[in-house]
């Protein structure tokens, strides 16, 4: 499988590759892995993964950034930047990208790697606080590779809240996850009202992740973005329907069936079981006088 697999629905953007940084060599992958396995066993909880994000990881994450949109783009918790390199090559110009880390020993490496990005040492939880100054319009796109799952629902939500503040109304917050369901839950978000898509999974990435994309529910400029209908929402809906209309049709049957019975059985007129006792009667009554008249 070739390297831009995930990137053939944009084929726009290989032909910015030729201008862009060159891969980065395997003896800085090597260090990459070591500093960010330092950092995690430091704190685990700030690092949230023993090594970087792969490359198909950081290119499938770039893909769902568009370059023609204006505005800056930042990145939370960039690390060694693998994502910033990816997000460089898909075409986004130094100068737009603001990258938020907390490590200090990430931000020297960032800005050496990195010429014209900005680096802000800063908390992405604060990110209202920590990008105070640094962004002239709102951005049009935050890619985060923080560690959510680590953190409580409230956090999770109180972020994405931050970065939909932060965002010009058709912006869109792009996390990466290794779990199987969305980091930040939809259907538990009750103040935030936002749409959520997810990626396919990247295989190749270890261990295997998948991208999320958020916008906002109600886009501010009229385009409103619909919900995708549950199939097995869909299914019951259906499966409710149909049971309510076998259950009223049986309903009616019954009540005809009685009304019938009752027209049959009403006073004055023999019931059927009358007509047949009679009918059983005079036939047996025939039956008798002519066995009476063969007698001898």
């Amino acid at each position: 499988m070739r390297e831009d697999f995930f990137l053939r629905s944009q084929p726009a953007r290989a032909n910015r590759r030729s201008s862009s940084k060159p891969n980065t060599p395997i003896e800085e992958r090597l260090a990459d892995e070591a500093r960010f396995f330092r950092s995690w066993i430091d704190n685990p909880a700030v690092a949230g993964a023993v090594s970087p994000s792969g490359r198909f990881l950081a290119r499938m994450m770039a893909r769902y950034v568009d370059p023609r949109n204006a505005g800056p783009v930042v990145e939370l918790g960039p690390g060694t930047g693998a994502i910033t390199e990816a997000l460089l090559e898909c075409g986004i110009a130094p100068g737009r990208l603001f990258l938020v880390e907390f490590d200090p020993g990430f931000c020297k490496l960032l800005k050496r790697r990195f010429p014209g990005v900005h680096v802000i040492k800063g908390d992405a939880y604060q990110l209202s606080q920590t990008l105070r100054g640094w962004l002239r319009r709102p951005a049009s796109a935050i890619v985060s590779s923080l560690p959510l799952l680590l953190k409580h629902e409230t956090q999770r939500f109180a972020l994405l809240a931050g970065a939909f503040d932060c965002m010009s109304p058709d912006g869109c917050f792009i996390q990466f996850t290794y779990g199987l369901v969305s980091p930040v839950p939809r259907d538990k978000a009750s103040a935030l009202d936002f749409h959520v898509e997810a990626s396919p999974p990247v295989w190749l990435n270890l261990p295997p992740a998948r991208v999320w994309i958020y916008r906002r529910q109600a886009q501010a400029a009229g385009a409103a973005v619909q919900r995708r209908p549950n199939p097995a929402e869909e299914f019951f809906d259906k499966f409710k329907l149909g049971t309510e209309k076998i259950h009223l049709d049986l309903k009616k049957e019954i009540a005809a069936a009685k009304a019938r019975l009752r027209i049959e059985t009403r006073p004055g007129q023999p019931s059927r079981k009358g007509l047949w006792a009679d009918s059983a009667f005079s036939t047996s009554g025939k039956a008798s006088g002519i066995d009476h008249s063969r007698r001898p």
